[in-house]
């Protein structure tokens, strides 16, 4: 199963009154896993970047003066995301501005029905605690210290994590999945995930690591932690 967690930075909240998409990344999923096939675009609004909005995001006048308007990257990103599920944390802002800015250059919208929103999943889950992104970071311990300012990418790569253990682990299958390669959407093409960069760090403490070790000690030669 195809998946792309979507982000979007723009200069406003309200495409009606003229905010515009500034920044759009993506992150594929296959299998709930990350494949290491991303799309990232800074889009020139054609018209100039509120002080709030650049508080927000960073991005000015300066930097996206010659970045290519959504009219010459809008084929491009509905070839990227196709008709995969789109996971995207407050889904009716983001899908709001993309079917506006679609609709604006006569593309096709995208249904409603194809987004997953993380913060409705969030909200279910963990009803009256907080279900921002800096929120669910902290929940399951995953580091966002590179995110001083916010960035589609970046936010992307971050909410891919936060969807895993919202929907109950990074492997929730356990890798049973017997979907075939044509309903993967790669053809007859193998897909194997592909290793992270940078490997997690450890959610296990020095002290919880030294605990466990003093624990099977005392099991004798015959703990099954000695065998593998």
């Amino acid at each position: 199963m195809r998946e792309v967690v979507l982000d979007t930075e723009t200069t406003g909240f309200d495409p009606e009154t003229g905010d515009r998409i500034v920044e759009i990344g993506a992150v594929e999923l296959m299998g709930h896993m990350a494949t290491g096939k991303t799309y990232h675009q800074y889009i020139n609004p054609e018209r100039s970047m509120p002080e709030e909005a650049f508080q927000v995001h960073g991005l000015d006048d300066d930097f996206l003066r010659d970045k290519p308007k959504f009219a010459q990257v809008g084929q491009a990103f509905l070839d990227f995301i196709g008709d995969a599920k789109l996971v995207i944390h407050n889904a009716s802002f983001d899908i709001k501005f993309l079917n506006a800015e679609l609709k604006w250059i006569g593309l096709p919208q995208i249904p409603w029905e194809q987004a997953i929103d993380t913060l409705e999943i969030a909200r279910k889950r963990f009803p009256g605690s907080p279900a921002s992104l800096d929120a669910l970071c902290r929940r399951f311990n995953i580091d966002n210290s590179s995110r001083t300012l916010h960035g589609a990418l970046l936010d992307s790569e971050i909410l891919a994590e936060v969807y895993l253990e919202l929907i109950g682990g990074r492997q929730p299958d356990f890798g049973l999945s017997t979907s075939s390669q044509s309903e993967s959407g790669l053809g007859g093409e193998e897909w194997t995930p592909r290793p992270r960069p940078v490997p997690l760090k450890s959610r296990i403490s020095e002290k919880e690591a030294a605990a466990h070790a003093d624990f099977v000690a005392k099991l004798g030669d015959d703990a099954v932690w000695l065998k593998t």
